[in-house]
């Protein structure tokens, strides 16, 4: 198998100080916690940003501090922006940081019920999305709400917009998505064409296991804030106590962690390290 990428979701959109302390919300605790997670094991970040009081934002500005800081704390890194944002903010708002052309973007590949919001991606959005995606030269991450949203996502491939081999994350247990269990993880993967590789992102509960299930089935791993506060019941986690799991659960299993240096070579990651 090729080496495990670890991908540390270290804010999001939703969750709140109030539910854990452990949330870096400037960008400045964000680079800290990056670095953390680094050292941890970790070869990429996701990043949202948020305003002081920590709402969050789209705002390229702020992403363009972050990113700096991250490039500063660890030189390496592969960052990757998200272009979900947070429900409810319009495509434009949600576009911001591709300009920025870091590393990788998230790339949704389609709607879906999100709680009590619904998530909206449109295919035109979806794919203006991906075209300015490609234009900065970033690395896509297809996100995967929905088996459907693969098949999204291999019509933008059709259309000459994307090219093969791609890089998905399957966000698994998103209340209105796909469950997070262990049958939606192999239908998922048994989807993709030859070449692609595949992470997952349990929310809740649901990181744990599949994260184990990934080792094993030679994909890679999203563990962090975003998806999941928890490191046991009642046990509140920081990011890179997560990271530290899941390398301590691949070397059990036998398998080895790439570097920033590995997984970019995995992923196909052209662009000179610290560009931007």
């Amino acid at each position: 198998m090729e080496k495990l990428i670890i991908t540390a979701a270290l804010t999001g959109a939703e969750n709140t100080r109030e539910a854990t302390p452990h949330l870096p919300i400037t960008p400045r605790e964000i680079a800290a916690d990056a670095r953390r997670c680094m050292e941890a094991g970790a070869s990429i970040v996701h990043v949202h940003a948020r305003r002081e009081d920590g709402t969050p934002t789209q705002d390229k500005e702020v992403y363009r501090e972050i990113i700096h800081l991250i490039r500063q704390e660890c030189p390496g890194l592969i960052i990757q922006v998200s272009t979900g944002g947070a429900v409810g903010m319009t495509p434009e708002e949600r576009l911001q940081p591709v300009s920025l052309a870091p590393d990788m973007a998230t790339l949704s590949a389609g709607s879906v019920n999100f709680g009590n919001d619904v998530f909206l991606n449109p295919p035109q959005v979806i794919q203006t999305f991906a075209r300015a995606i490609v234009e900065k030269s970033v690395t896509p991450e297809i996100e995967v709400f929905e088996a459907g949203m693969i098949d999204n996502a291999l019509r933008l491939v059709k259309a000459g917009i994307l090219a093969l081999p791609l890089h998905f994350d399957f966000v698994l247990g998103v209340p209105g998505g796909m469950g997070g269990t262990p049958e939606a993880l192999i239908y998922l993967k048994n989807q993709l064409p030859p070449g692609c590789t595949w992470t997952v992102a349990g929310v809740g509960r649901a990181q744990l296991p599949l994260a184990a299930m990934a080792i094993i089935l030679g994909g890679h791993v999203r563990v962090g804030l975003e998806d999941n506060i928890y490191y046991r019941k009642g046990e509140l986690a920081a990011n890179a106590q997560l990271v530290e799991r899941v390398v301590r659960l691949a070397a059990e299993l036998g398998r080895q962690v790439a570097s920033p240096m590995e997984a970019r070579k995995i992923l196909n990651i052209d662009r000179e390290v610290g560009a931007c």
